[in-house]
């Protein structure tokens, strides 16, 4: 009877101090309210990346994953990954992209991989109303692509672009791959051994052959093995995919035929390139085979004496621009962008070491709508005062 009679003191004097002090009742509720909306964001903010991303995809019946214009390894390896995991969790997807895959390694990393990878050229060929963009920030490439908002982004690209319900970009990465492995990896995903099937594991997720070998083959080249750009992320996501590596396929994709034209145009590269100091670049005229350019800039910079290249070369009325830099006074992509930024058409950009940029014809009204050519003299004179940092 006495705790009894105590404790209706206790409530007794709670009632007349909240009568007597209201305010102190809402300051209560108050901080109840803080603390549960503190609680609910600080879960959210634990919740990882890769699992807000799996259950955005799950909600969807179909999305389109679309990569940049002409795609690289590590875009068609992130969009092989994302596919993969919307399929494993009930979600069509088909994995598009504008442009054109001309690159050797990219040809054999399609076909190595038997990849599905659908060409577009109007936003009305998009295979789905919810669009993934991998590796690339801005849908670009394709008629009414300004008009595009893409559900989700996931990128390692420096831009302004930004999904509606996901945007996931690390620039401090060195592979849009890497951020895709870390997502397998977030969610429990068990990489599945070339030897083995999936339904070998007791993994509800599984990172599967052709995706951990497309995966590692991704970040491998978009950081020079792992020696240009690499952050520690890249190190754990290649040591994560590896064990569901494929060898053999692995060594097909990186060692393909070479196109007789990628070396023409690279001994045009090193034979008509211009020098000034360390800097050097290279006109290589008309080309069928855009994927050359890069791959001449590659071959550049490996000359003694040069630390920073840039190769122009031109296609179907495109200048297309790559850069590469090894000099660390010379920030390739701001340096390409700075030149293009101010050109009619003209769109740059890229990493400290990589780069590279088009230029769009232009019409001239008055001349029965033929195209005007670019001054690529003047592009080189304003390429070299880039390089040396005077813009």
């Amino acid at each position: 009877m006495w705790s009894l009679s105590a404790t209706d003191d206790r409530l007794s004097q709670a009632e007349t101090l909240a009568r007597e002090n209201p305010e102190l009742v809402v300051l209560a509720a108050i901080v109840a309210i803080v603390v549960a909306v503190g609680a609910y964001v600080l879960f959210r903010a634990r919740r990882t990346p890769g699992i807000r991303f799996r259950r955005l995809l799950a909600e969807r019946d179909e999305i389109a994953v679309l990569m940049h214009p002409n795609p690289d390894p590590d875009a068609m390896s992130a969009a092989l990954g994302v596919a993969s995991l919307a399929e494993q969790v009930d979600v069509d997807a088909t994995v598009q992209y504008p442009g054109q895959i001309r690159h050797q390694e990219n040809r054999a990393f399609r076909t190595v991989l038997d990849l599905e990878l659908d060409p577009i050229e109007h936003v009305s060929d998009l295979a789905a109303e919810s669009v993934v963009l991998v590796d690339h920030n801005e849908p670009r490439g394709f008629a009414g692509a300004d008009g595009v908002l893409p559900l989700a982004v996931v990128d390692h690209h420096p831009g302004d672009g930004a999904g509606e319900a996901f945007t996931d970009v690390r620039t401090d990465y060195g592979a849009t791959a890497s951020m895709v492995a870390e997502y397998f990896q977030q969610n429990d995903a068990t990489p599945v051994p070339p030897d083995k099937h999936a339904s070998e594991t007791d993994s509800a997720l599984t990172l599967p052959t052709d995706t951990a070998t497309g995966l590692l083959y991704g970040i491998l080249t978009d950081t020079k093995h792992l020696t240009v750009g690499a952050s520690e992320p890249d190190f754990a996501a290649a040591a994560y995919v590896y064990p569901g590596v494929d060898q053999d396929r692995l060594d097909r994709i990186a060692n393909p035929a070479v196109d007789a034209e990628v070396l023409e145009v690279k001994a045009r590269a090193i034979a008509g390139r211009r020098v000034e100091g360390s800097f050097a670049v290279a006109d290589v005229g008309g080309v069928n085979n855009v994927d050359a350019i890069p791959q001449a800039a590659d071959e550049l910079i490996q000359l003694e004496g040069v630390s920073a290249v840039v190769v122009i070369g031109e296609r179907d009325g495109t200048v297309h621009l790559s850069g590469r830099s090894r000099d660390d006074r010379v920030h390739m992509g701001n340096a390409i962008d700075s030149v293009l930024s101010d050109r009619d058409n003209g769109n740059g950009g890229g990493h400290s070491r990589m780069g590279g940029g088009t230029i769009g014809p232009t019409i001239d009204p008055t001349d029965d709508g033929e195209s005007e050519s670019v001054d690529r003299d003047a592009l080189a004179d304003d390429l070299f005062r880039a390089l040396a940092g005077d813009v």
